[in-house]
């Protein structure tokens, strides 16, 4: 747990703000409402870093509202981002550098979305292991347009377990409801992290943490990459059970809808993960991962990757 007033202060100091400022210029990425791009940051800083710095030290900085921008999807739906602003993106960063250290501590391992050492291959390799270990009814429940139903209030109290500093977690609730940009109108955010703001990941982690420990707590085996977390039992019946009391806690403790007609129940080779199908092979009595030929380079270049669990590239 860490003392009262020391968050902003880390934030703040120039080690940290020079390297926030060294991720949001490598990242690039498109202009917020204010139109900066990410080449005019540094002459921007240099007459107003000052400034910056000040309103975040007296709580006065208010962060601008996010662009939104809907990015289309495979099934042809389309996933709604929210760009903020070059500087509101530098500041997240550096409040992310600070934070990142002190809740990698607290996560579970098998927690493998936007962590250092982590991947989504690494994911599909975990989950390929429980299959082969007799785990093989699978729970896949969905959590529902997850990024954009995360309550405030429930996010800033789980915060609130390990970062006992106002000053912060006012902050990241103003990153949280500066509102988003759509046409000409501006919106208010009551409800959602933006996907697109470099904090919104490491959020999304936090609360998920929640549910992790909450597994591992039941003794259930899982992998989560960011919100598509499936849980592995041995039979139909544990299941059924793990479906019903999960979405109930997912609901009513966490406060996040669970989509019950993509929620479902199955054996391996009836559900897909993070892209990947699975299969059985029975020669070798053992599940594999069918490789989709666009993800092969990715998987192939994991270090952890052991190859004997991969099977068929489709």
């Amino acid at each position: 747990m860490e003392e009262q007033g020391i968050f902003i202060e880390r934030i703040l100091s120039n080690e940290n703000m020079n390297r926030a400022y060294k991720q949001v210029k490598k990242n690039k990425g498109a202009a917020g409402i204010d139109g900066m791009e990410c080449a005019d940051l540094l002459s921007h800083l240099k007459v107003n870093g000052q400034q910056l710095r000040e309103s975040i030290r007296n709580q006065s900085y208010k962060p601008m509202p996010v662009k939104r921008v809907e990015i289309p999807k495979a099934d042809g739906s389309k996933r709604k981002l929210g760009i903020p602003t070059v500087t509101d993106r530098m500041v997240q960063q550096a409040a992310a550098q600070v934070l990142t250290p002190i809740y990698e501590r607290k996560f579970h391992e098998n927690s493998y979305g936007f962590r250092p050492g982590k991947s989504a291959q690494k994911a599909v390799l975990k989950a390929v292991e429980y299959m082969n270990e007799g785990y093989n009814w699978v729970v896949d429940i969905d959590l529902e347009k997850f990024f954009d139903t995360v309550e405030h209030d429930k996010l800033i109290s789980v915060l609130n377990k390990e970062i006992k500093d106002g000053k912060i977690l006012s902050l990241i609730r103003k990153f949280l409801v500066s509102g988003v940009m759509v046409g000409e109108q501006i919106e208010e955010t009551e409800i959602g992290t933006p996907q697109g703001g470099n904090i919104s990941p490491l959020l999304a982690n936090i609360l998920l943490n929640e549910l992790d420990w909450e597994l591992e707590s039941r003794g259930l085996k899982f992998a989560r990459y960011a919100d598509d977390c499936i849980i592995f039992v041995k039979s139909e019946k544990a299941a059924a059970r793990v479906m019903e009391s999960v979405t109930k806690y997912v609901e009513n403790v966490l406060r996040l809808k669970v989509n019950r007609d993509k929620s479902k129940i199955g054996r391996p080779t009836e559900i897909q993960y993070l892209g990947f199908a699975f299969y059985y092979q029975f020669q070798e009595k053992k599940y594999k991962i069918k490789v989709p030929k666009k993800s092969l380079d990715k998987v192939m270049n994991e270090k952890s990757n052991p190859p004997a669990m991969l099977g068929r590239i489709e």
